[in-house]
C-alpha cells in the first residue's frame, strides 16, 4: 500500500489545484462579468472538457505503449502544462487572457486526470482496490482542506501566490510519482507491443450491468452536485442562516466524507462494493429526505455529518466497482466513461435543480435530490454485482518486468 499512498500525491495536487481554482477564479471573473449565471457557466468549463476529452484520453492510454508505461506519459505532459497555466491565471492582463489561461489550464488538467486515476487499478490487485481508492480520496480531501486553510492566507500575500504554490506542488508531486510509480514495462519493443495490445472498443464496455451502474452514478451525482451547488442559497434563503453559517455547514459533510474514506474502502473490500454502495444510497436518501423537516441548524449539521458518511460509502466504492465489472485492458476506457457520466451530471444538476427551486421553492432542493437517489437505487437493483473476486497483481506477471 506504500505506492498507493504515494500515488495519492497525484490526487492531492489535483484536488489542491481545483479547490484554489474554484475559490479564487470567480473573484477574477467578477471584475469583468456582472452576471452570476455567466460566471457560474465559465466555472463549468472543466466539466465540458471532462465530457469530451477524458473518455478519449482514457481510451488512448489503454492502447499506449512506451518505455515510460501506459499512463505516465500523460502525467509527464499534462502536469507541467497544468502547473504553468495555473500559475499564469492570476497574472492575466484582461478578460481575454484570463479566459485563455483558464481554457489552457482546463485542457492541460484533462490530459492527465483519467490516466492518473487509472494508475491505481494498474498497480493494485483487484482485492485491494476499494481500500486503495479510499486512500487516494483521503489524500485528495487533504488537498482540498489545505487549499481552503492555507490558500486564503497565501491570497492575502498576493493573488498569484496560491496559484504559484499549486503549480510548484504539482511539479513536485509529478517528480515523486515518476520516481516511485513504476508501471509494468513490456519486454517487447513499444512498436511491437502496440501491435499486440488487445483491442478495446468503447461500445463493448457498455453491457447491461455497466449501463445500470452508469445510470446510478448519473442520478446520485445529480443529487449530490445539486445540493453542493445550491446549499448555501438554501441555508440563507430558507433556513435563516448567514452566508458564513451556510458555507461552514457544508464543512461538516466534507469532513465526515474525508474521515470515513478509509473505512468505507475497507467495508467495500470486506462486504462487496455493490452492497456498501446500496447502503450509502439508501442512507443518503433518508438523510436528504429528513432535511426538509429540520429547522434546527444543529440538527441540520448532524444530518450533514451522517450524510457525509453515507456519501463516502457511495463515492469510494463506485469507481472500483466500474473497473471490476470490465477487463484489465479496459481500465483507462472505463475510467473515461465514469468521468463522462459524472461530468454530465455536474453540468445538468445545478440548472435543473435551480429550475425546480424556482418553480416549487427551496424545500424542493432536497426533495428532488432524494428523488435522484431513489432513481439511483432503482438502477442499482437492475445491476448485477459483476465483481471480480480475486484478480492478479499487475506487477507479478511473467511477461513484464517492473522497477522496484
Amino acid at each position: 500500500m506504500r505506492k498507493t499512498w504515494l500515488l495519492g500525491l497525484g490526487f492531492f495536487s489535483i484536488s489542491l489545484t481545483w479547490a484554489l481554482y474554484n475559490a479564487f477564479v470567480p473573484l477574477f471573473l467578477d471584475h469583468y462579468l456582472t452576471s452570476a449565471a455567466l460566471i457560474g457557466f465559465m466555472m463549468t468549463i472543466d466539466n465540458y472538457f471532462a465530457m469530451f476529452l477524458q473518455p478519449w484520453i482514457g481510451h488512448r492510454s489503454d492502447k499506449t505503449r512506451t518505455r515510460f508505461g501506459r499512463r505516465m506519459p500523460y502525467l509527464l505532459i499534462g502536469m507541467p502544462l497544468g502547473a504553468v497555466f495555473a500559475a499564469l491565471i492570476p497574472l492575466h492582463t484582461g478578460f481575454v487572457t484570463l479566459v485563455l489561461f483558464m481554457m489552457l489550464m482546463n485542457l492541460s488538467m484533462s490530459l492527465f486526470r483519467a490516466p492518473t486515476v487509472a494508475l491505481m487499478p494498474d498497480i493494485t490487485p483487484e482485492k485491494n482496490r476499494t481500500r486503495a481508492n479510499g486512500i487516494i480520496n483521503f489524500m485528495g480531501g487533504i488537498g482540498s482542506v489545505l487549499a481552503f486553510g492555507v490558500g486564503s492566507k497565501l491570497y492575502g500575500i498576493g493573488s498569484y501566490v496560491p496559484f504559484l504554490f499549486a503549480g510548484i506542488t504539482m511539479l513536485v508531486c509529478m517528480l515523486v510519482l515518476k520516481a516511485v510509480i513504476k508501471e509494468p514495462v513490456l519486454l517487447e519493443s513499444p512498436e511491437a507491443s502496440a501491435k499486440s495490445a488487445p483491442t478495446v472498443r468503447i461500445k463493448d464496455q457498455l453491457d447491461k450491468t455497466t449501463l445500470f451502474i452508469l445510470g446510478a452514478i448519473f442520478f446520485w451525482f445529480v443529487a449530490y452536485q445539486g445540493v453542493e451547488a445550491l446549499f448555501t442559497l438554501y441555508g440563507t434563503k430558507h433556513a435563516g442562516m448567514s452566508d458564513s453559517e451556510a458555507s461552514f455547514s457544508l464543512t461538516f459533510f466534507s469532513l465526515a466524507f474525508l474521515l470515513f474514506a478509509l473505512p468505507s474502502g475497507w467495508l467495500g473490500a470486506r462486504f462487496g462494493k455493490k452492497k456498501i454502495i446500496m447502503i450509502g444510497v439508501g442512507g443518503l436518501f433518508l438523510v436528504f429526505g429528513s432535511v426538509v423537516f429540520v429547522e434546527s441548524v444543529l440538527l441540520l449539521r448532524v444530518l450533514l455529518i451522517i450524510g457525509g458518511i453515507f456519501w463516502a460509502c457511495i463515492n469510494i466504492n463506485s469507481y472500483p466497482w466500474v473497473i471490476s465489472t470490465g477487463k484489465e485492458e479496459s481500465i483507462g476506457t472505463r475510467t473515461g466513461i465514469y468521468y463522462l457520466v459524472s461530468s454530465l451530471a455536474a453540468i445538468t444538476s445545478p440548472p435543473l435543480l435551480g429550475w425546480v427551486i424556482d418553480a416549487f421553492g427551496y424545500p424542493a432542493l432536497f426533495v428532488s435530490a432524494s428523488a435522484g437517489l431513489l432513481l439511483a437505487f432503482l438502477c442499482l437493483l437492475g445491476a448485477g454485482a459483476g465483481e471480480r473476486v480475486g484478480g492478479h497483481d499487475p506487477l507479478d506477471q511473467a511477461s513484464v518486468t517492473a522497477g522496484k
